[in-house]
């Protein structure tokens, strides 16, 4: 009876210390409220513009095609979270974590970003117009053809980022930026003041596509091939 009633004991432990997972996964019919637990729920193509999440667990959450504009996502942690051609129009996220999320042909133009971190993620043909990015991190990610199109860029890590054809003309630089070992394959940085960026080698510059009126750092020139001819997509 004493062996049974340890095997008993052990079992009720076992249960409190793992839940079974329906259980934990309850939130995912909740409604958005900040600080909620959506962590792997599907919340796929819904209507969610100005939904208050700040400080959500979203962590792997499926957004396509979802709606987000205008929402509050401050220091939510929306690693891993798949937002292929969802929208985050004029969202506030400082401090919100996007690493490693997937998130082709998303939209964050307008986006209020400072401090957010998008290291790791999957951002082809993203569209950043008009986003506050100051001192985002998008080292390692993935930006082929973002548009940055007058998004301001002051302090932001591309440090091992791929930013093949990439546009950032239209961008402020209203300080340092980090580019080192940035794959920079036909990158439209046109007009751009980079005179502050870090990281920058001739290489990169090579490859880029740039014009008179770009500036770079000391030591690095503009090639002969400038200015790129424009790419008809």
């Amino acid at each position: 009876m004493a062996m049974h009633g340890s095997s008993l004991g052990l079992l009720a432990l076992v249960l409190l210390a793992f839940p079974p997972v329906a259980a934990r996964a309850a939130d995912c019919g909740s409604l958005a409220s900040p600080k909620l637990d959506w962590q792997e729920c599907t919340k796929k193509n819904l209507m969610l513009q100005g939904s208050d999440l700040e400080g959500a667990n979203l962590v792997g959450t499926d957004f396509s095609l979802t709606d987000l504009a205008g929402a509050n996502v401050k220091s939510a942690n929306l690693e891993k979270a798949t937002l292929v051609r969802a929208s985050l129009e004029g969202a506030h996220a400082e401090g919100a974590s996007f690493a490693k999320i997937e998130a082709y042909r998303a939209s964050f133009a307008n986006i209020i970003a400072e401090g957010a971190s998008f290291a790791g993620a999957e951002l082809q043909r993203a569209n950043f117009a008009g986003a506050r990015l100051a001192g985002a991190s998008f080292e390692k990610a993935e930006l082929g053809r973002a548009d940055f199109d007058k998004a301001v860029l002051t302090g932001t890590k591309f440090s091992f980022a791929n930013l093949s054809r990439a546009d950032l003309s239209g961008a402020s630089f209203e300080g340092p930026a980090m580019f080192e070992r940035a794959f920079m394959f036909l990158t439209r940085i046109e007009g751009l003041d980079l005179s502050a960026a870090s990281g920058l080698e001739q290489a990169q510059i090579d490859l880029a596509c740039g014009d008179t009126s770009t500036k770079l750092p000391a030591g690095l020139s503009a090639p002969t091939s400038w200015p790129c001819p424009v790419e008809h997509e």
